[in-house]
């Protein structure tokens, strides 16, 4: 039975009653052992929840600050075309060069709070903390850093396929699902599997919950639940 009819009902739910250690355990369960990112994405805030279908963004170190011919060789590169191409309900998920600059700040955050994108996922740093925590938009990255990326990186691709450092890979669409204990990337052909399993999981964990809370023993639990 399907449990959402739409986009829009899909990341409601995915907010309300899903976090990501539910969703990695199903995906473990479905063979699909390697879709967490790298640790050291998190959450710009605690209480920030990132749920959206993947703009895959292709970054790439560069030295200096030039301009020809090529657009991947004006300033930032694609970067404010990609940001331009996000749509409601997307993020921002870009990945390819070395961390040691910012990829995301403010004025980024207010265009695609605009086009209402659901938010960015950087494997780089962000910055202009103050500004995005006031507008509240949901921000990962490694942590905050001020560092430009203008003279050190460049989008070179976007709406691609992209491979983070562990490995994972996000392609256009899969869902993104990120809260305080990390970003888990979902992939679009086993959404629903996936999603509809999650449910029924945290539903039963609530279930197990009441009667641990009750009294019942973990081992008693584990046996007549099969849930921990």
């Amino acid at each position: 039975m399907t449990i959402y009819s739409s986009d829009e009902e899909l990341f409601e739910l995915m907010r309300s009653e899903l976090f990501t250690a539910v969703v990695g355990d199903v995906l473990d369960a479905a063979g699909l052992t390697h879709q967490f990112l790298p640790p050291q994405i998190k959450a710009l805030s605690p209480d920030m929840v990132v749920a959206g279908r993947a703009l895959p963004v292709q970054e790439a170190d560069c030295y200096g600050d030039f301009v020809s011919a090529s657009a991947t060789r004006q300033p930032f590169g694609l970067m404010l075309e990609a940001l331009d191409d996000l749509r409601a309900n997307e993020v921002y998920i870009c990945t390819g060069s070395s961390p040691t600059y910012a990829q995301w700040g403010e004025l980024m955050s207010t265009r695609a709070l605009r086009l209402n994108a659901a938010g960015a996922v950087v494997d780089g740093y962000s910055r202009d903390t103050r500004g995005i925590l006031k507008l509240g938009f949901a921000t990962f990255s490694h942590g905050t850093y001020a560092q430009d990326q203008r003279v050190r990186g460049r989008v070179i691709d976007y709406r691609c396929a992209i491979e983070f450092p562990n490995g994972v890979v996000v392609q256009p669409g899969d869902l993104v699902f990120g809260d305080i204990d990390g970003v888990v990337i979902v992939p679009k052909m086993r959404e629903m599997e996936i999603i509809q399993a999650a449910i029924e999981k945290v539903r039963g964990e609530n279930t197990v919950r009441k009667a641990i809370e009750a009294g019942m023993p973990a081992v008693e639990a584990f046996q007549t639940y099969g849930i921990m």
